[in-house]
């Protein structure tokens, strides 16, 4: 790469770094005048809109080439497949709540529950419900509340119950097959669903255990725990899909199905009409816009800076420092890919736009270090939950402080489970074997 190129590689980075100060400078301005939810004020898709006019502009090419390279970004198989896999998981998370399997998957976690391990109970229901929900905003909406009271009917420390819950939340969100990160992590690095959940589950599976072991040691309760009615069968759409995602069956497949399954056992066993199908469908595809849209524009803006040779000279960088690291085989590119992503997410306060922005240059470094699309994956998963997880305002910490009363940071140092699991990731990556790359039909 001569001078001139290396110029224009770095100059291509200017519209994501605007997009950044954009969108975390407004965030933070708006927190410092006390505004709720202050990063959430200016959307992400509004936000990267003068970014995306600046790349136009810094293309040096007329307007009708300029549209076409952000055209082809926005339109990349990746994205649009993406997409569509969101739209079809937001419509089964909306039957699956309006046919009552949401109450029901969340009352039936706490009626297993013994009083004297409501702490670490909560953590167990949250990353359940996490889980089978594939969102730890949902799985926090639908907790919070519940577990509000039960702090105060059990006299336990709000911050922790308010950690308890977003560490699960977060598990959830990491390990979910459903979880738009999963999603947005394996299509971008080219791995299997199950591939990815299996290589996730081995690291997330002993920090959730430690987690769990702590809570136990924090705080107990003898207190009696009220649990709402609730039918079993409401449970089964989320276990079917889980299983069936497992199995290896097409996540396209498997959600149709759960749209299906929900729908029918709402029909059947909860009084769910199913004249309100169609509107229930169109409410989970419209939960989902923000997501949708974020995710072309960060495809057209990576297109821009992917053709100016942004990225290569970022992967160099990375590449080169990860170089200088001591470390056998592939582990420093390893960790490289996870600081990305991780720093990645610390600006942007969204762990799936943190994948998406990252993605490329993980799947370089990959690619080049013989570093299996499973990991790549998993990786890029974990440590950009790990950061949302961590972020006082991020949009968990955010809900979480206002429905406990607390701060904020109050509730993310009480995440315990993300500081954990970034420990037993990094020394999952430091004392593994080499990973060796194996291709991977999606």
């Amino acid at each position: 790469m001569n001078a001139a190129s290396r110029q224009q590689a770095k100059l291509s980075l200017l519209p994501l770094l605007l997009f950044v100060l954009l969108f975390l400078g407004t965030g933070l301005y708006l927190q410092s005048q006390g505004v709720a939810y202050a990063f959430y004020q200016l959307p992400g898709p509004v936000a990267i809109i003068p970014a995306l006019v600046l790349a136009v502009w810094l293309n040096r090419a007329p307007l009708a080439q300029s549209i076409d390279v952000l055209v082809k970004g926005a339109g990349n198989s990746n994205i649009i497949t993406m997409c569509i896999i969101y739209l079809l998981a937001g419509a089964f998370a909306a039957v699956a709540q309006a046919s009552g399997g949401v109450d029901a998957v969340v009352n039936a976690g706490l009626s297993l529950v013994p009083a004297s391990l409501l702490l670490p109970g909560l953590f167990v229901i949250s990353a359940i419900v996490a889980t089978a929900m594939g969102t730890s905003m949902g799985t926090i909406g639908a907790l919070a509340p519940i577990a509000v009271g039960l702090s105060q009917q059990a006299g336990l420390e709000p911050a922790l119950v308010a950690g308890a819950l977003l560490s699960g939340a977060m598990f959830g969100d990491n390990l979910s097959i459903i979880s738009d990160t999963t999603i947005a992590a394996t299509r971008t690095q080219g791995a299997e669903m199950k591939d990815k959940f299996r290589e996730n589950f081995k690291i997330a599976m002993p920090a959730a255990l430690i987690t769990l072991v702590l809570f136990t040691s924090l705080a107990s309760t003898d207190t009696a725990v009220n649990v709402k009615e609730f039918s079993w069968t409401g449970v089964l759409p989320y276990a079917a899909i889980l299983v069936l995602a497992i199995a290896g069956m097409n996540v396209f497949a498997v959600l149709l199905l759960g749209i299906v399954l929900a729908a029918l056992q709402g029909v059947i066993f909860a009084d769910y009409q199913l004249a309100n199908l169609g509107k229930d469908i169109f409410k989970g595809f419209a939960s989902m816009q923000e997501i949708f849209l974020l995710s072309m524009f960060v495809g057209a803006l990576g297109e821009f800076v992917k053709q100016q040779g942004g990225l290569a000279w970022i992967a160099g960088h990375i590449a080169a420092l990860a170089g200088k690291l001591a470390l056998a085989g592939n582990k420093a590119q390893q960790l490289a890919i996870a600081a990305l992503v991780f720093i990645s997410n610390l600006c942007i306060a969204n762990n799936t736009v943190a994948i998406v922005i990252a993605a490329d240059v993980s799947k370089d470094l990959a690619e080049h270090n013989n570093i299996s699309p499973k990991r790549s994956a998993s990786l890029l998963d974990i440590f950009s939950c790990i950061s949302q997880g961590l972020v006082p305002y991020g949009a968990q910490a955010l809900l979480l402080g206002a429905s406990f009363g607390l701060s904020p940071w109050d509730v993310v140092t009480q995440s315990y489970y993300c500081f954990i699991l970034a420990a037993v990731a990094i020394t999952a990556v430091l004392f593994s074997r080499h990973q060796a790359i194996k291709t991977a039909a999606v």
